[in-house]
């Protein structure tokens, strides 16, 4: 799946953190939330491409009265989300970086919305076809900003976990269209297949709501040089003071960690793919056959 979940240093919640603070949790595993975008997406299609409504719509009488859509067609229809997830997985990372962890998983709701819009309205293939590039953008940006934003935030002590969520989310969110497509196959209108799509601006929403109420990851402000902002941000996740002691400790660490990757200078796509002394390249190929 592109862009999936992956650890990555800044967590908040240090050696001296206590663990029984559930604030920073909760709301980094509602990030996860991310995940029933991409499950409900990949698994809503199945159901609406075989459904007779989407057919009479976007398919081609074969002579019988019958309606269908040819193999290629039914194929570039599936198969074109993982190209705009491809693209998004990509976008994501300068995004982040530019917009913060937190509004770019915002942003690629809206991404992500303005894709389901087009499939909705749509009444031919090709409009189709750009609504599920545009939806696989947003699914894309998603799937790499929201473990970006899990791992940056969450307590260490439990962050594996958490992070873990998202791939929990994606099977419900698989789960979800299955019941959605059910309850809808056997409406005669065009209702049959736009409810199951346009359900999905429900989990857009509540994904995008949710995450503009949280806090910016503060790794990200330390970046920035919003110390202020990041020491409230760490405090809310760690419910604690911005003025107290462990929440100094804790952006002193991460300010330690961000001056040791600056050092190491600026790195690109291209050196995942080189062959050094941390074994980049083995690490990538590891993460890819997993997830193959």
């Amino acid at each position: 799946m592109a862009g999936g979940p992956v650890a990555a240093g800044g967590g908040v919640g240090g050696g001296g953190t206590p663990r029984n603070k559930w604030a920073g949790i909760l709301m980094t595993a509602f990030a996860a939330f991310g995940g029933i975008l991409f499950g409900y997406d990949t698994g809503v299609i199945g159901g609406v491409k075989v459904m007779p409504a989407w057919l009479r719509t976007f398919g081609k009488d074969d002579g019988t009265g019958t309606y269908a859509i040819s193999t290629s067609t039914e194929s570039l229809v599936v198969s074109i989300l993982s190209a705009g997830t491809f693209f998004g997985a990509l976008l994501a990372a300068p995004m982040g970086d530019f917009l913060g962890r937190k509004w770019g998983i915002v942003s690629a709701c809206l991404v992500f919305s303005f894709g389901v819009a087009l499939q909705m309205g749509a009444k031919a293939v090709p409009l189709f076809v750009v609504g599920r590039i545009f939806a696989g953008l947003g699914v894309g940006m998603v799937s790499c900003l929201v473990p970006m934003y899990q791992s940056e935030c969450s307590p260490k002590w439990i962050r594996g976990a958490v992070v873990s969520c998202y791939q929990w989310a994606i099977t419900i969110g698989l789960l979800l269209a299955s019941i959605v497509n059910n309850s809808t196959q056997h409406r005669s209108t065009d209702a049959a297949w736009q409810i199951p799509t346009g359900v999905q601006f429900i989990w857009a929403v509540i994904l995008a709501g949710g995450m503009s109420l949280l806090p910016e990851s503060p790794r990200y402000l330390i970046k920035r040089h919003r110390d202020e902002d990041a020491a409230v941000a760490l405090a809310r996740l760690t419910s604690s003071s911005p003025h107290d002691p462990e929440v100094a400790l804790e952006l002193d660490e991460i300010r330690a960690n961000l001056r040791a990757e600056e050092e190491l200078g600026e790195s690109s796509y291209a050196d995942c793919f080189k062959m050094t002394h941390n074994k980049i390249l083995f690490r990538v190929l590891s993460g890819i056959f997993l997830q193959a």
